[in-house]
């Protein structure tokens, strides 16, 4: 449970996405009839976990060994089929082609029919892309299983009965704790999630809100994305509006000891009206170690209680879940219908992502980047089915789309030099592709250590 199961769900999804992704090399590698030297899931440094080879008509097996058997070699127009012992990716080895696995100097003198190298360009391209495509069409596949067997579920923006819960930065720029959404720029947005990345990432000019029961418009500035990042607000900078209506009195915490029951609805703190259950959580985390007079209605009744916040600043007390006070909207689709909506969603979180991947160009959204800390922590603490095929669906297309940028050693490296080749029809030298992959390896490697870095000073300070 806890950290535990959010490693086992991060680990369990890059494998899926990892192999896919290699697979749909392997697939187009075959179909051109290139052989493929190695098949690896996970890393495999110094040794194997698992290897095995089909030699001549026979499966041939080797476990926790170091290198392959020496006779395997007589075999090299079958595949090797791997698993390491370093989770952190995988592997598909095409013979005659520059990568990570085979350097430009230990490739043969003379290209072989078999190699990547000797095929024609566009058997190549589709070589590279097949990754791309496994991951992208894998996520469909997931999202079309999702639409069909649990359908969707979501509150309407527009229905919340409390309006939303704004941060500071959102405050900043006219927002109010309480708004009711009436529509974005003319048009009205389903999800509290269209509403976010209609202000964060398309640019629109203007939300109009219901404030008090009088339409108000809030202009939103250009870089108000840039802003939010700068702020830090990870969860975004809104959310649904609710009070906070006791659910559960821990035991031996200051609520109980206040006499404070299941039912009863806080209304104000030291004779200062709160409505939103967040108001009470910021008040609270200011008065740690102190004491505060809660006033509450308990049926019909107003009461206070004298309540000493713990040093965490909580008093132990949970609130009635959200979902209690919303109405959510409630889709079911057959088979057929779920097709093409999980189509729609795969290709709506792709295009959002592209829009949404300039921000990782600016000062602010340089410092928001994270490695596999940031990765493991939107997997939930308790295993759930639903979570967990959502976000490797999710993290399929990143995959996709990161792989396809024109870096040398990703795929989109690779696709570059392709398509210049296919323009000019002047192919690149083994030994510049060789000399762009280490280049393009390093700058990958930098990143990786980069984003690591900031979740580990995330970690330990509050950065």
């Amino acid at each position: 449970m806890g950290i535990g199961t959010q490693i086992i769900g991060l680990i369990a999804s890059l494998s899926l996405l990892v192999f896919v992704h290699e697979l749909g090399h392997f697939i187009f590698a075959r179909i051109f009839h290139t052989r493929v030297d190695k098949f690896y899931l996970f890393f495999n440094p110094g040794f194997s976990i698992m290897r095995m080879k089909k030699c001549g008509d026979q499966m041939r097996f080797s476990f926790f060994s170091s290198e392959s058997p020496e006779d395997w070699k007589n075999y090299p127009e079958t595949t090797e089929w791997g698993i390491g012992w370093l989770p952190l990716g995988g592997y598909c080895s095409i013979v005659g082609m520059v990568d990570e696995t085979t350097k430009a100097n230990e490739l043969p003198a003379e290209p072989q029919p078999w190699e990547f190298r000797s095929k024609p360009a566009w058997q190549r391209l589709f070589i590279i892309i097949g990754g791309v495509l496994m991951n992208f069409l894998t996520a469909i596949i997931i999202y079309v299983g999702l639409m069909y067997h649990y359908g969707e579920e979501y509150i309407p923006v527009t229905e919340a009965p409390y309006g939303l819960q704004f941060t500071e930065c959102a405050q900043k720029i006219g927002f109010q704790n309480g708004d009711k959404i009436i529509s974005v720029d003319g048009k009205v947005p389903e999800t509290i999630g269209d509403f976010s990345t209609s202000l964060l990432i398309d640019g629109v000019e203007t939300v109009t809100v219901n404030r008090n029961g009088e339409e108000v418009k809030v202009a939103v500035p250009e870089d108000f994305g840039q802003r939010v990042l700068a702020a830090g607000d990870k969860g975004g900078f809104c959310q649904f509006n609710f009070p906070f209506v006791i659910d559960v009195v821990m035991e031996g915490h200051p609520a109980e000891a206040a006499g404070l029951q299941h039912g009863d609805s806080l209304v104000a703190i030291n004779d200062e009206d709160f409505f939103s259950f967040f108001d009470y959580q910021s008040v609270l985390s200011k008065n740690k170690d102190k004491s505060v007079v809660l006033s509450f209605y308990r049926g019909d009744s107003l009461y206070t209680a004298t309540v000493h916040v713990s040093e965490d600043g909580t008093i132990g007390a949970y609130t009635v879940t959200p979902d209690k006070y919303f109405t959510t909207k409630v889709v079911n689709y057959s088979l057929l219908q779920s097709i093409p909506e999980g189509i729609r969603k795969g290709n709506d979180i792709l295009v959002s992502y592209v829009k949404q991947f300039k921000l990782v160009f600016t000062k602010e959204g340089a410092t928001q980047l994270g490695g596999f800390g940031t990765i493991g922590s939107i997997f939930p603490k308790v295993w759930d089915w639903q979570r967990f095929w959502s976000m490797t669906a999710f993290l399929g297309i990143i995959l996709a789309f990161m792989n396809i940028i024109p870096i040398p050693a990703l795929d989109g490296g690779y696709l570059l030099f392709i398509i210049v080749e296919m323009i000019t029809r002047r192919k690149p030298s083994d030994k510049f592709i060789g000399i762009a992959n280490t280049i393009g390896f390093t700058i990958l490697i930098l990143l990786l250590i980069y984003a690591n870095g900031l979740d580990v000073l995330r970690a330990f300070f509050k950065f």
